[in-house]
């Protein structure tokens, strides 16, 4: 979760405020955000009021708690239909998700970590930590090591020194080091595996989605458990994981001349 620094002021404060409120997925109590806040109690109380007034966030009087407010609800929609890779990749994640039977992830790298833009759940379904919205670790998911192999060296560089490098599982990465090696293989390979990685008995085949340059805008993954496939099993779907991905690339290119050629039509 992002903290602010002293000179992003008030926004910013606001801004981290939203984080945590967020980040409870339930309403959370003027209590409990005092507890981990490092503002004065009249300063987060202030704040908490004027995001209310303005509707980024509900108060609500009988669970005393504060929820998401309908005005950010409308922003983030917006955000995620102009940005996100998820309108344009609607159809083609659909397709994935009927071929192989099995979870499919779309995500985008988010500060260093992966930001789980949409879902489609397997046939059978299996309890995991991903979920649209959600943040997780790039270092040990196969979407997030996919992303990061295909950025350029200073970019992986810095997203590299921003993970936390802790280990969830027997299996995790614990260092730089590993990662860059895991790193150069997938861009030799063009994929990506979570062998376990994150939580136990999930694995993954993972793929970037490059944009004309080669830049990845995001990633896709299909993602199942040790209990019913293999990784072997898995890679028996990466010709298909690469066409979806280079699907996404395409549609997402036109989908972005599109509403450049729009938006100019509006400002003359």
């Amino acid at each position: 979760m992002n903290e602010h620094t002293p000179s992003d002021g008030t926004v910013g404060k606001a801004l981290s405020l939203l984080d945590k409120v967020a980040a409870y997925e339930r309403p959370v109590r003027f209590s409990e955000l005092l507890a981990e806040s490092d503002l004065p109690k009249a300063t987060l109380y202030r704040l908490l009021q004027t995001l209310v007034s303005q509707r980024m966030l509900t108060s609500d009087a009988r669970s005393q708690g504060y929820a998401l407010g309908p005005r950010l609800i409308r922003l983030a929609h917006a955000a995620w239909r102009r940005a996100s890779l998820a309108p344009v990749a609607r159809s083609h994640l659909d397709a994935l998700s009927a071929l192989s039977g099995e979870t499919i992830h779309l995500a985008q790298l988010d500060n260093a970590q992966v930001l789980y833009v949409d879902k489609r759940n397997a046939t059978r379904p299996i309890p995991m930590f991903s979920d649209a919205g959600k943040i997780g670790p790039a270092y040990c998911t196969g979407i997030g090591k996919a992303i990061l192999a295909f950025l350029d060296d200073d970019s992986r560089e810095r997203a590299i020194a921003q993970q936390s490098f802790y280990r969830h599982t027997p299996q995790s990465l614990t260092d730089a080091v590993s990662l860059r090696r895991e790193l150069e293989a997938v861009r030799l390979s063009g994929f990506a595996y979570d062998r376990e990685e994150h939580e136990s008995q999930i694995i993954c085949i993972a793929t970037p989605i490059l944009d004309a340059r080669g830049r990845p805008l995001g990633g896709v993954s299909i993602t199942s458990s040790t209990t019913r496939t293999s990784l072997d099993a898995l890679g028996g779907f990466r010709d298909n994981l690469r066409a979806t991905a280079a699907a996404i690339a395409r549609d997402y290119a036109v989908f972005s001349l599109l509403d450049v050629g729009n938006e100019e039509g509006e400002i003359t």
